[in-house]
């Protein structure tokens, strides 16, 4: 399977970076095709130039690229922190200049886009690994967790992938290295499930 991978944390050092080397190294022994993106690292610019906006044509190489990669994927996993209920800011641009109309999906012709689009990803998956400092209790009742709208049903039903799971890592800010431990093998547990060895499958099939 053909997997993109989405990275959005400034810190090498950080838990969600322990998570993204974790999800490739588990899909990657499983025998995935997998494209991965730490946003920061390749200085991914997350604004808009003024006509891709009314016509989604740019002159940037980099963006052209994730949009035809995540045409192809057959699976998405996203990671990130929660930033005041919100991804952060160089991951919003993604989703800004990525996920447009003609990639991700589109209005039929006689619609103004004030409709209901035809999503266009293939993906039969998509997953999001989240990291916050916020107590769960909390997040639900005072917030409403827009998280999970955000990633849930405003992004990827929106653009026709109905197959969703996120996991949300708490509380970061008082969590011992042994939690976290367990927190990366839950990670690769949950790939393994999703994403499952390839070869396996296959020797499955003919069993």
């Amino acid at each position: 399977m053909k997997i993109s991978v989405i990275l959005a944390h400034p810190h090498k050092k950080s838990f969600n970076y322990a998570i993204y080397e974790t999800v490739l190294k588990t899909l990657k022994k499983n025998g995935h095709d997998v494209r991965a993106h730490d946003l920061y690292y390749e200085k991914f610019n997350p604004l808009l130039e003024g006509f891709e906006l009314v016509n989604g044509e740019t002159s940037d190489w980099r963006i052209i690229r994730h949009r035809e990669e995540i045409k192809e994927a057959d699976g998405i996993i996203v990671i990130h922190p929660n930033w005041w209920g919100q991804p952060p800011a160089i991951l919003k641009g993604w989703i800004d200049r990525v996920l447009r109309s003609g990639v991700a999906y589109e209005f039929h012709e006689d619609d103004d886009g004030s409709g209901v689009p035809n999503g266009l990803l293939k993906a039969k998956l998509a997953m999001v690994f989240n990291t916050a400092n916020t107590p769960e209790e909390r997040e639900n009742e005072v917030f409403g967790d827009p998280l999970e709208r955000i990633w849930k049903d405003c992004v990827f039903d929106f653009c026709g992938i109905k197959n969703f799971y996120r996991k949300m890592f708490r509380v970061m800010a008082s969590s011992p290295l042994q939690e976290r431990e367990k927190w990366l093998n839950e990670v690769k547990k949950l790939i393994n499930t999703y994403f499952p060895d390839e070869n396996q499958k296959i020797e499955n099939k003919f069993n």
